[in-house]
């Protein structure tokens, strides 16, 4: 249609409204008004006579309901601009009011609205206008009623003048106070200067709110950063035999990524950590007898599930496990982030009925300190013995949020109390509890690291524990936790927090071995390629295996550490890289008549807690150790499997893009096994999620 049709079509005389459809309009509009609304005591409007209306509807209104400017281009041209700054003058005036309580919704409007949308075609009601979601049904019911009986009233009177005229024609609302009358100015002044387009594009700022929620608010910063690196490339036995990386018994990667699906969305790639995800089950592998040898090593090879043309050299470590009794006492500094960011439940409130469950775990001969940190760092409670819980647990309670991040103050404050309740023969350690907004103030990120490693050597380790989300610095809180000889979790349920600081208590508090090191050195007689799966963030150079100044990770009393390898036999269809034209095998790799049964060998190192030298054990990985079929594995092998299948697909892994979510179910569901605390039930709903939201079906 051009300018002049809409030209000619604005000149023409509409046909006399019909007396019943107009008397029909009124009476439902009346109905809506009276069912819904109270009528305001105090006068409305102005002294002049005016209605109450913004500075720019007063302007505009006589402008746009010029007929020289009612069906031309050059409304259009001057009704783009303008939109962008009535938007802005009805939250500065009021009318949608910003509030912390609601998001913008980046997503397709929900079925409730569209079922609304439905019903409102069928009473007239333009697309446009129900296209603004109000904050809640009984809102949207009303603003509706007004709507259609507006809509029915135009369609009357104007039927044979089309609608586009009386939407640029329609005068501005006047500033509501109930929630019925606001958004019914929403609409009416986003036509009144917009149009149709204009209302449209105003209600993509418009929002779905939760049942508590009134208004609008701005999606916040996503200010999260993660400590993750790309995935390990396949590397050539001939050239690069040996591969050497570090203990990891972390489980922050599995707490969030099981977060993000259910909140509906696919995790960052840079957020999973693979052997993160495979470590946080217990799994029955065999430990050790005594502690003298702190943990034993479990050896499977296997086909791999995912390519036919490769295998898994599968290694599942499980160290000594001390009996409760028997633990040393504990001396623990809870340094607990109480900045204005933790005022949300998930952080400060979860975190305070996290340490509450804690503290119920200790025996009565450990000693818990507090310290805060928000601007300036506070100490809470002195060194106060277990057996105190009431007291403990008194302070705890109040911790209330408030002010800015200043953690290195807080660090320093916690390591003063530590030293002030050092146990010799017991475990000091530093449990810092945040939401990772953590500003080190003055000092820089490697004078925090050399602080720490510093007070480790003096035998106070650092623990982190991860709380609530956009804030959250994943990067930094693996930094500390690593330099500390701690670990590092992630706590978005009271459930989790059960999981990690009950149940698991021993292998996160207590430490049987420090910096312990693995190197596997493959056989280039049997084996042309390799690849770790994960710990991407831990691998070490070859030299660092043998060097007692490295530092590496910790295992805790009964902890499970689960590593994969996925190997390419030597002519298999499957090895990607080519001989080396000048190439040629040193006399020292090649293999004696004795150990060609060998696929590879490996060896761990690690420390005593006590001690700074390191010892040294190695293992063979032989025939012996092979089953030529998944299903011959143990159930225990063949879940870690499809849980590393599970991390690889969603961190993007090449070697998985054919593998489907719906094979990861399979694998895990058939191995499932003895599941007494439901995590195995949980990861099928999870392998699912991921499944539907990735547009695959998980069957």
């Amino acid at each position: 249609m051009t300018d002049l049709d809409l030209d000619k079509l604005a000149r023409r005389t509409p046909p006399a409204a019909d007396p019943a459809a107009r008397g029909q309009a009124l009476a439902a509009a009346m109905q809506a008004f009276d069912g819904d609304e109270k009528i305001a005591t105090a006068p409305q409007g102005s002294t002049d006579g005016g209605r109450r209306s913004s500075m720019f509807n007063w302007i505009w209104s006589p402008i746009m309901n010029r007929r020289l400017l009612a069906g031309s281009a050059l409304a259009t041209l001057l009704a783009v601009p303008v939109a962008g700054l009535v938007t802005y003058e009805l939250v500065r005036n009021g009318t949608v009011p910003l509030t912390a309580e609601t998001e913008i919704a980046a997503k397709p409007v929900n079925q409730d609205v569209r079922a609304r949308k439905q019903e409102a075609k069928k009473n007239d009601i333009t697309a446009e206008e129900t296209a603004v979601i109000v904050s809640r049904p009984e809102d949207l019911g009303g603003a509706t009623a007004k709507s259609k009986a507006a809509a029915e009233a135009n369609s009357a009177a104007d039927a044979d003048s089309g609608q586009a005229t009386d939407m640029l024609a329609a005068e501005p609302a006047p500033l509501a106070e109930s929630d019925d009358e606001k958004a019914a100015a929403v609409m009416s002044e986003s036509l009144a200067v917009g149009g149709a387009a204009n209302l449209q594009s105003l209600s993509r700022t418009i929002v779905q709110p939760s049942a508590t929620a009134d208004a609008i608010v701005m999606l916040p910063e996503d200010r999260e950063r993660f400590a993750s690196a790309d995935p390990n490339p396949v590397k050539s036995v001939s050239t690069d035999p040996v591969s050497t990386f570090s203990a990891d018994v972390d489980t922050a990667s599995y707490s969030y990524v099981r977060g993000s699906l259910l909140g509906g969305s696919l995790p960052d790639a840079e957020a999973v950590r693979v052997e993160e995800l495979v470590n946080y089950f217990p799994y029955d592998w065999k430990g050790p007898e005594t502690a003298e040898t702190p943990f034993n090593a479990t050896v499977t090879v296997m086909p791999t599930p995912w390519n036919k043309n490769t295998e898994l050299l599968h290694i599942g470590i499980k160290g000594f496990e001390t009996v409760a009794t028997e633990q040393p006492a504990a001396n623990l500094v809870f340094l607990i982030d109480v900045s204005g960011s933790m005022d949300e439940p998930a952080k400060l409130p979860l975190l305070k009925s996290a340490f509450r469950l804690l503290v119920g775990k200790l025996k009565d001969t450990d000693t818990v300190s507090i310290v805060t940190y928000a601007g300036n760092a506070g100490v809470v409670l002195e060194p106060t013995q277990a057996k105190e819980r009431d007291t403990i647990l008194s302070a705890i309670d109040n911790l209330q949020p408030g002010g800015s991040t200043a953690g290195a103050e807080g660090i320093e404050a916690a390591y003063r109390l530590a030293q002030k309740a050092f146990k010799k023969d017991g475990v000091n350690r530093v449990m810092l509890a945040t939401d990772g907004d953590f500003n080190v103030g003055p000092a820089s990120d490697e004078e925090l690291k050399r602080v720490i490693e510093e007070r480790r050597k003096s035998g106070i380790f650092l623990s982190v524990l991860g709380f609530g989300r956009g804030n959250y610095n994943d990067g930094m809180m693996q930094t500390l936790a690593q330099n500390g000889n701690g670990t590092a979790a992630y706590i978005d349920t009271l459930a989790e927090a059960q999981k990690t600081l009950v149940e698991e208590a021993g292998s996160s508090l207590f430490p049987i071995a420090k910096d312990v090191k693995f190197q596997i050195e493959f056989n280039p007689e049997r084996i042309a390629e390799y690849r770790l799966v994960g710990y991407e963030t831990r691998v070490l150079n070859r030299e660092d295996f043998n060097n007692d100044k490295v530092d590496a990770g910790d295992i805790g009393s009964g902890h499970r550490v689960t590593a994969i390898y996925e190997v390419t036999p030597k002519g298999s269809p499957a090895v990607l890289n080519d001989p080396l034209r000048y190439g040629k095998e040193e006399a020292a790799t090649a293999p004696s008549a004795g150990n060609t049964s060998e696929l590879a060998f490996l060896k761990m190192r690690w420390k005593k807690p006590d001690s700074d030298t390191s010892e040294l054990v190695t293992l063979p990985v032989t025939d012996a150790n092979a089953v030529t079929d998944v299903n011959a594995a143990s159930a225990d092998v063949r879940f870690s499997v499809a849980v590393a299948a599970f991390g690889q697909k969603l961190k993007g892994v090449s070697a998985l893009q054919d593998y489907a979510y719906g094979s990861i179910l399979g694998l895990a569901e058939a191995a499932k096994g003895n599941d007494p605390f439901g995590y195995r039930a949980e990861f099928l709903k999870l392998v699912q999620l991921a499944g539907g939201l990735s547009g695959e079906k998980a069957e």
